[in-house]
């Protein structure tokens, strides 16, 4: 007689509007198995597992949580049948310690209880594997912590079937790899773990079985053993893809464009969000910048492309000092430019404006006379979507009302099409399904053979390591060092990451 699963979903259909985000979904998920969920963004992963944690509900099909069916009307229903999720971007307080955070909204009063609770929390731990002080303000925990916190606090909920949104995405390699001993040791506890990820060495490294989505449908559920990284890639595409990431050579003699000296930069919050940084970024190369989140990486984009104001320090492109200068300042010095930021709609694009406008907004300076030109926007608008293949009713649909990825493409196209010779990238393909990652990967790639110096902000230490010349490792607002990707290990990169060493820039 075969096992009760932990979960069962039959003919999982689920409709906003016209678009159907999963059409008659079928996930079996096991106790004591890490399954994970693989597909292309817009493939419907998070609508699925939206439905397991209450916040959506299906239009039809049937949810059985242990050979029982259920329906959720809201997360606590679903919290309350034993389901937990933990979010890429995690749900805490940050002035609260982690005791607080556990028992926020629980009954019977912090006070009262905080003796009971805090060895209820140090079971778990236990149990599991787990690690935290309760006493730790969150805003004190690194990334890592963090997280090790929030499955906590579903633990203590009472959660026994755990979903794992991106769990890895702001993670040093060494804190993935306790997180996948947590998760190991969650499973021989007979817990069932659901990851959704796009890494698919991840995929390969941590599941028993994965579940694969296309278009919303289930393509299958494999076991991971018995299958190879092509055929997981196939099942998620539709073709095969040859996923070597390329590292192409600059044919000319490099020169720096772009000098940063002694930059020191405050945050909102008037503390120092970067301090001493230095560095030269050269004509035909990838100078890559890893780190945890909030490391800096934001500040030093927005103050080389003049959005935000230095505190000290130089910043030199092609000789001229830019520091002080206004956007539009350096646009008007005939300083070529492009800037790819972390937030497309809030900074890079007017999400109620259509293609042609957004390009528009970047062109109209270099424009001839007083009245705006169109047609020119017109063309580079249509080139751009057909170069990217980007999925839009029209040129005139506007932004806001395209999907993350399509969003994405439009900026990156408009920066590359200005014909930039420095172009600053933060997480370009963040968003991005697999076969238009390495599009983007490629357009980079074109870039740098031109002999345009790229800055490329990424998450991915695999991308970073790949596509990258030099390697420039930030930890809390300093340079760490700076590394050949060829040389070094992920292990000697996530060091870096967490400030375990010092080395000299190369």
């Amino acid at each position: 007689m075969e096992a009760v699963s932990a979960i069962e979903m039959r003919g999982i259909s689920k409709a906003f509007g016209s678009i159907m985000a999963n059409r008659e979904v079928d996930l079996s998920v096991r106790w004591g198995e890490i399954h994970a969920i693989l597909g292309e963004n817009g493939a419907g992963k998070s609508t699925l597992v939206n439905m397991l944690s209450g916040i959506y509900r299906p239009d039809s099909g049937e949810i059985m949580i242990d050979g029982q069916v259920v329906e959720f009307a809201s997360p606590a229903s679903s919290i309350k049948n034993g389901i937990g999720m933990i979010h890429q971007h995690f749900k805490l307080v940050n002035v609260m310690t982690a005791l607080e955070n556990i028992m926020i909204g629980r009954r019977g009063g912090l006070l009262i209880r905080k003796k009971q609770w805090k060895q209820e929390i140090r079971d778990i731990s236990d149990r599991y594997g787990l690690d935290i002080d309760p006493d730790k303000k969150v805003y004190n925990m690194s990334v890592g912590e963090k997280q090790t916190l929030e499955i906590i606090k579903v633990l203590h909920q009472g959660a026994r079937i755990l979903i794992l949104d991106e769990p890895t995405a702001v993670l040093t390699p060494q804190e993935i790899r306790r997180l996948f001993q947590i998760v190991r040791n969650m499973k021989e506890q007979g817990c069932a773990i659901i990851i959704i990820t796009h890494k698919l060495n991840e995929v390969m490294e941590i599941s028993d079985r994965v579940t694969v989505l296309r278009q919303g449908q289930t393509v299958g559920t494999l076991t991971t053993a018995d299958v190879q990284v092509g055929t997981l890639i196939e099942r998620m595409v539709g073709k095969r893809l040859d996923l070597s990431i390329k590292r192409v050579d600059y044919p000319g003699e490099r020169r720096p464009l772009l000098q940063v000296d002694g930059l020191t930069v405050r945050g909102q919050d008037q503390k120092i969000a970067l301090e001493e940084i230095n560095f030269d970024l050269y004509g035909g190369e990838i100078l890559g910048i890893a780190g945890v989140a909030g490391s800096g990486q934001k500040e030093i984009c927005e103050t080389i492309a003049g959005l935000t104001r230095a505190e000290k320090g130089r910043i030199f492109f092609e000789g001229g000092n830019i520091i002080g200068k206004t956007p539009r300042d350096i646009i008007r010095l005939g300083i070529r430019m492009g800037f790819i930021p972390e937030d497309r709609l809030g900074m890079g694009l007017v999400g109620s404006m259509d293609i042609v406008h957004n390009i528009i907004l970047k062109d109209y300076q270099n424009q001839p006379g007083i009245f705006l030109r169109r047609g020119p926007s017109q063309a580079k608008a249509r080139t751009i979507v057909e170069r990217l293949d980007i999925q839009t009713p029209g040129i005139h649909y506007p932004v806001k009302k395209l999907s993350g990825g399509n969003i994405q493409k439009v900026l990156l196209g408009r920066e590359i099409d200005s014909d930039p010779k420095v172009l600053i990238t933060a997480y370009p393909v963040r968003g991005l399904d697999i076969g238009a990652s390495y599009k983007i990967y490629d357009l980079l790639n074109e870039q740098k053979y031109k002999g345009v110096g790229i800055l490329f902000i990424g998450e991915d230490l695999d991308v970073l390591m790949s596509l990258c010349d030099r390697l420039m490792v930030f930890c809390a607002g300093r340079v760490a060092g700076t590394v050949d990707p060829r040389e070094v290990s992920k292990e000697e990169i996530g060091w870096l990451m967490t400030g375990g060493k010092e080395q000299e820039p190369s």
